[in-house]
């Protein structure tokens, strides 16, 4: 592990502040956590990752709102507010991230494209989200989203405020 690996800073910065993490994801099926669990020692802050691809998941495992998905949509800013928010109560943690997706090559329609990805972001009371819309096929969008997620953790850690994944 490259101690200046994106993953690895996000490790210190909880480390740092003793936050606890969770995620929330759809679109990246698991990728961001996969990529947190890439550094030693990790598992003092990073417990438990929610892959919730289907609605019912959503709803059952995080608690996020039917009424959100059904006025909003599922790939909507208010799912990826409602999915960050929910997964952090749910995890009783400090930090979650979430994301929601369309990463093709089926499924998107003019309102809602091929590689348009909602990401959230959720510290300590304060949730934040990124729309996106990413070019290539499915692989390249879930790890752009993955990416771009990793970067909007580390941001909002940092306290930063700035607008770091342009896309």
């Amino acid at each position: 592990m490259q101690k200046e690996s994106l993953e690895y800073s996000i490790y210190e910065l909880l480390k740092k502040y003793q936050y606890k993490l969770t995620t929330a994801e759809s679109a990246t099926g698991g990728m961001i956590a996969s990529t947190l669990v890439n550094v030693p020692g990790i598992s003092e802050f990073f417990e438990q990752g929610y892959v919730t691809y289907s609605n019912a998941a959503k709803v059952k495992m995080i608690g996020v709102s039917e009424e959100t998905i059904e006025r909003f949509g599922v790939v909507s800013s208010e799912t990826a507010y409602d999915m960050a928010e929910s997964a952090a109560r749910t995890a009783g943690c400090d930090v979650a991230v979430s994301v929601t997706g369309v990463a093709g090559p089926d499924g998107g329609t003019p309102e809602c494209p091929v590689g348009l990805v909602y990401i959230g972001c959720h510290v300590k009371g304060k949730t934040v989200v990124e729309r996106h819309l990413f070019d290539g096929d499915r692989m390249a969008v879930r790890t752009s989203a993955t990416r771009c997620a990793l970067l909007l953790l580390k941001q909002m850690l940092e306290e930063d405020g700035g607008t770091i994944c342009e896309s």
